[in-house]
């Protein structure tokens, strides 16, 4: 579908974060015209000093508004938008949960509306990426083939989902795995500095979400309350069977817990929403000054075989880095064999 033969625009963004303020700069980078809100002046200022738009004003009548404010603020929001809204006028949000908002706005009488800090916005930050369009019960076909020409001209790619299936899914791949991420981390907080000297990738990889901004994490959790206790009560079983197999000395209990934990992995989609393939990580010691990660991701290049992620741990001891270089496994021994040519040293 041309995205551009549907969505002309005005197109409005209400709230300027990293959100509202990356598909304002999409929708310029389009060609249209783009109308800003916020409740903060600061951030309307600097949204529009970037060129994402302008300050909207009353006269203005959107086609479309786009509703990216923090997850408390996403119901009063919605509603104000409908309220404002002209009668063609079509209403989405980018909410990371979709059944209470559309719950707290159901009986708004705009039932045929679809529902569905800004210096570190990207006009790219969606390119390649999934984004739910979640029609609710009353949503028009034309309001939903408007959101969908939005997604498609921010560069993501749109999956359908109704409102629940969204929040259990986000449930799923989010919210719970940030959860669990924050309670290993906790263990952390008061370790003796000893045991943190032996932290690497793994710990890293594990925790790395739950540096994120604990009031943002509650309101995004507290909103799909329902769909993350029910999660949880699952993650707690298992958790109980873990800690008997491992108080038990329980080696096939465990192993088989474990070997459940590796299917799951392999069931994450691959890149491109394609099949996961098997991948295998090459590991390079890499000398700790400038230049050499450049170095080494330019021999990569030389070698012909495509860097699926990249990890970097450092050694206390020197001043090395250890980078982890992950390729799909029926390539590794030629990265390898392509490096060591090169000079630099690998281990299994």
């Amino acid at each position: 579908m041309d995205g551009s033969s549907v969505l002309t625009g005005p197109v409005e963004i209400v709230g300027t974060g990293l959100i509202g303020t990356s598909i304002a700069l999409a929708c310029r980078r389009a060609g249209l015209e783009v109308l800003l809100t916020d409740t903060a002046p600061d951030h309307l200022r600097t949204a529009t000093g970037l060129g994402a738009g302008r300050a909207r004003t009353p006269d203005d009548v959107p086609q479309l508004v786009v509703v990216a404010v923090p997850p408390d603020a996403l119901g009063p929001a919605i509603a104000a938008a409908l309220d404002s809204a002209g009668p063609d006028t079509v209403v989405t949000d980018v909410g990371s949960v979709k059944a209470p908002p559309l719950d707290a706005v159901a009986a708004h009488p705009a039932v045929s509306t679809e529902y569905s800090g800004p210096l570190t916005a990207s006009a790219a930050l969606f390119d390649g990426r999934p984004w739910a369009v979640t029609p609710g019960p009353g949503a028009s076909p034309r309001a939903t083939r408007v959101v969908d020409a939005l997604v498609r001209l921010c560069g993501a790619v749109p999956v359908q989902l109704n409102p629940v299936e969204h929040d259990r899914a986000v449930a799923r791949t989010s919210h719970v795995p940030h959860l669990m991420a924050s309670l290993v981390a906790g263990t952390l907080a008061a370790a003796p500095p000893e045991h943190l000297a032996l932290s690497g990738t793994g710990v890293r990889d594990v925790t790395r979400v739950a540096g994120g901004d604990p009031r943002l994490y509650s309101q995004i959790i507290g909103g799909n309350a329902r769909e993350v206790a029910a999660l949880l009560t699952e993650v707690r079983a298992r958790l109980d069977l873990v800690l008997e197999a491992v108080a038990a000395g329980d080696r096939v209990g465990l192993e088989s817990l474990l070997g459940y934990g590796q299917a799951g992995t392999r069931a994450i989609p691959g890149k491109h929403g394609a099949a996961p393939e098997p991948m295998e990580a090459v590991r390079v010691s890499v000398p700790d000054h400038p230049g050499e990660l450049a170095r080494l991701f330019a021999d990569a290049g030389a070698s012909g075989v495509n860097i699926e992620d990249v990890r970097i741990d450092h050694d206390p001891g020197r001043p090395v880095g250890l980078v982890e270089l992950d390729v799909v496994a029926d390539h590794a021994e030629q990265l390898r064999a392509a490096l060591e040519s090169r000079g630099w040293e690998t281990h299994r």
